[in-house]
């Protein structure tokens, strides 16, 4: 009996990790198949529920993933993901629109949130959209667009517009998108009245050589809250997204908005910001 208990445990382990990385590949209708394979076996699994709960959204089946969170709090009634993901769902209203499967699948890869002085950023966005937002989750693409005012809006990657960059960082930005540098942008963490963007640096075009994209005085006002945290870099434990419990994140649908809930993105979703200790720009 208890080989048969251990065993079913690594088994449920096992398929635990398969699902999360599910999630972070952007596969939502195959973790919905192994979720809900977890819950024929063990159908007191909290994180199953949340993690079902999250990939149903992500395929726009809103009323299936109230559902799987409710079946959560059920089992769990403090279980933080899944009430805060009821509240956010019931914002999107009984007719939101399906997300399409392209729109979806596609997530910044893990690795690249790492955090690299200078090259990386989180900003809070102004003058959310949040009709726009509510359909947006921790990890998706999102692009920057220079506007006809000189800063910088952002759009899905369909090219919705949803948002502005912070004036400071959009001039800023917009300077050196004129450069030829490039950037990937990606949704950090969501809150209740806004979306934090994490940005890094992908290529640095050949006029703005030597310069940093994001000074300390650049990101210091971009930053949420205003708090600074030191650098990091891939070798710490907590500078990835590769962890469990940061992966589990995104597989569950928890936006780390509230740090004592279980578990949070954590390239932004705390607050966590890029180290940018470089020196001061002329330009700025």
């Amino acid at each position: 009996m208890v080989f048969q208990a251990e065993h079913g445990t690594r088994t449920k382990s096992r398929q635990a990790e398969i699902a999360i990385q599910m999630a972070l590949r952007g596969q939502w209708e195959q973790a919905v198949d192994l979720n809900r394979a977890i819950l024929d076996s063990f159908p007191a699994d909290v994180d199953a529920c949340n993690r079902l709960g999250k990939a149903m959204t992500e395929l726009g089946r809103y009323a299936d993933a109230r559902d799987s969170y409710m079946r959560a709090i059920e089992i769990d009634p403090l279980s933080l993901i899944a009430s805060k993901n009821l509240s956010r769902l019931a914002t999107l209203g009984k007719n939101a629109p399906k997300k399409s499967k392209k729109a979806a699948s596609q997530k910044l890869s893990p690795e690249m949130f790492i955090e690299e002085q200078g090259k990386t950023t989180i900003t809070d966005l102004v003058r959310p959209e949040m009709d726009i937002v509510n359909q947006l989750t921790a990890g998706d693409l999102v692009q920057l667009a220079p506007d006809k005012k000189g800063s910088v809006v952002v759009e899905t990657m369909a090219g919705e517009h949803f948002g502005d960059v912070e004036s400071r960082l959009g001039q800023r930005l917009v300077k050196l998108l004129d450069g030829g540098s490039e950037y990937v942008t990606a949704i950090s963490s969501l809150h209740e009245d806004g979306v934090s963007l994490f940005i890094r640096e992908t290529r640095q075009g050949a006029s703005q050589a030597g310069k940093l994209s994001f000074p300390t005085t650049v990101t210091e006002s971009a930053r949420p809250n205003g708090k600074r945290r030191p650098g990091r870099s891939a070798g710490d434990d907590d500078s990835a997204l590769d962890d469990r419990d940061e992966a589990d994140d995104v597989a569950t649908g928890d936006d780390g908005s509230d740090s004592t809930a279980e578990g949070s993105l954590k390239p932004g979703a705390r607050g966590r910001l890029p180290g940018a200790d470089g020196g001061d720009d002329n330009d700025d």
